[in-house]
C-alpha cells in the first residue's frame, strides 16, 4: 500500500467522490475538506504529503488557502483543481506558491500523473537541498540536525532514523 497521504480540498460531493475514489484505486491515503477552515486544520494536523485544492470554496477562496498553508510549510506541494480558467487566476495561484494547476473538467489519469510529477519534483528538491522544512521543524540530513523552532533537538540515532 503506498503510504503518501494527500489532503482533498474540494466542496462539491461529486467532484470529491471522484477524486477519493481514484486516490484509493492508486492505493493512497487521503483526508477531506469541504471547506478552506477544514483544509487548514487538516494541513497542520495531518501533515499531508499533498494537497488538491480546488479555488472555489464556501467560506474562502482557496488562493487564502494556498497563503495560509504556504506561512506554515513552504515545502508542501498544492496542485490547484479548478474550474477557473482565466489566465490571471493561475498566474496569480503559481505567485502564491502552488506547484501546479489542473483545469475542470479534468482526466483521472492526467490527475494521477500531475500527482507523481509533483511528489517527484519535491522529493528531488528535497534530496538537492538537503534540508526539510515544515513549519517549525527542520531536518538538515546532511548535518544531522534536528531543529525546532529554530533550536536544535539533540536525538538519539535511533530517534533520528525514526523521524
Amino acid at each position: 500500500m503506498n503510504k503518501l497521504l494527500i489532503l482533498v480540498v474540494e466542496d462539491d460531493a461529486p467532484v470529491r467522490n471522484l477524486i477519493t475514489t481514484t486516490l484509493k484505486l492508486h492505493d493512497y491515503r487521503f483526508l477531506t475538506a469541504a471547506n478552506g477552515e477544514t483544509a487548514l486544520i487538516e494541513a497542520s494536523s495531518h501533515n499531508p504529503d499533498i494537497i488538491l485544492l480546488d479555488l472555489g470554496l464556501p467560506d474562502m477562496d482557496g488562493i487564502n488557502v494556498v497563503e495560509t498553508v504556504r506561512s506554515f510549510s513552504e515545502n508542501l506541494p498544492i496542485i490547484v483543481v479548478s474550474a477557473r480558467d482565466d489566465e490571471s487566476e493561475k498566474i496569480k495561484c503559481l505567485d502564491a506558491g502552488i506547484n501546479d494547476y489542473v483545469q475542470k473538467p479534468f482526466s483521472t489519469a492526467e490527475l494521477m500523473a500531475r500527482i507523481r510529477a509533483t511528489l517527484r519534483h519535491s522529493s528531488a528538491a528535497e534530496q538537492q537541498s538537503g534540508t526539510f522544512i515544515n513549519g517549525k521543524l527542520k531536518i538538515d540530513y546532511v548535518a544531522h540536525s534536528v531543529y525546532l523552532d529554530g533550536e536544535e533537538v539533540h536525538l538519539t540515532n535511533y530517534e533520528y532514523k525514526i523521524l
